[in-house]
């Protein structure tokens, strides 16, 4: 897609066309990946999905392919990116099976087994059209939410808008509005883990705080966990209904 699409779309990718994002995360991420990558490697065998053709959709820099490639050696992979900027990082990660594009999978003829959709959806301005225009793109979905509202976050007076200033998630979920968006947007949610990020990648006071009572309190009861310390995020396999 041309650079000058991209820059008529919604305001919400302005920031990642421009160079903005990657002055806020230079490394894009890529420090997470590995990590991203073992979750959906225990999350596709967990569902025994063995798919061959997988779409990275808003993939980054590309390093969650490269990693999840070493689990999946066989299937086909393509990211696909709207930022130049991470486009060029992902020319990094080329190989064989392993390609990508700069270009918007909605302007693509383009069909997958398995479409991964992690951490972009609280990006997009609207993310519910967004969602029903990518239906058709893909057999089966995995969408990973950072779950950011939660008690603690809301108490704090920077909780959210750290996420906003640095991260520049533009909505906020929790476990019951994640999966109640899919729904409503059309798709069957065939499963569902939390997955979590703080306490295995966290490096902030903050989080080194919460570790312990997080563990603690989640072996106890999950949902409560989640709904009053966070740090979690959500992983949903989808379909289309």
């Amino acid at each position: 897609m041309a650079l000058r699409s991209l820059l008529d779309r919604p305001l919400e990718t302005s920031i990642y066309v421009s160079g903005e994002y990657l002055r806020k995360n230079p490394d894009w991420h890529v420090d997470e990946s590995p990590w991203k990558a073992k979750q959906l490697a225990t999350f596709l065998e967990r569902n025994k999905l063995a798919p061959t053709t997988v779409c990275d959709i808003g993939c980054g820099a590309g390093e969650v392919l490269a990693q999840l490639q070493q689990h999946l050696p066989s299937c086909e992979f393509t990211g696909y990116e709207i930022s130049p900027q991470a486009f060029r990082m992902c020319q990094q990660r080329v190989r064989h099976k392993l390609t990508f594009k700069l270009a918007d999978i909605r302007d693509e003829h383009a069909y997958f087994d398995l479409a991964l959709l992690l951490d972009v959806i609280e990006h997009l301005e609207d993310y519910f059209t967004f969602l029903r225009e990518i239906m058709r793109k893909a057999r089966s979905f995995i969408f990973h939410v950072p779950l950011d509202l939660s008690v603690q976050t809301v108490a704090r007076s920077y909780g959210l808008l750290k996420r906003r200033a640095l991260h520049d998630h533009l909505h906020y979920f929790t476990k019951e509005t994640a999966l109640r968006t899919l729904v409503d947007t059309g798709y069957d949610i065939r499963d569902y883990v939390y997955t979590p990020r703080s306490n295995e990648m966290g490096t902030e006071v903050i989080q080194k705080l919460l570790k312990f009572p997080r563990a603690a309190l989640y072996s106890i009861h999950k949902d409560i966990a989640v709904r009053f310390l966070g740090g979690y995020s959500l992983l949903v396999l989808a379909s289309a209904k």
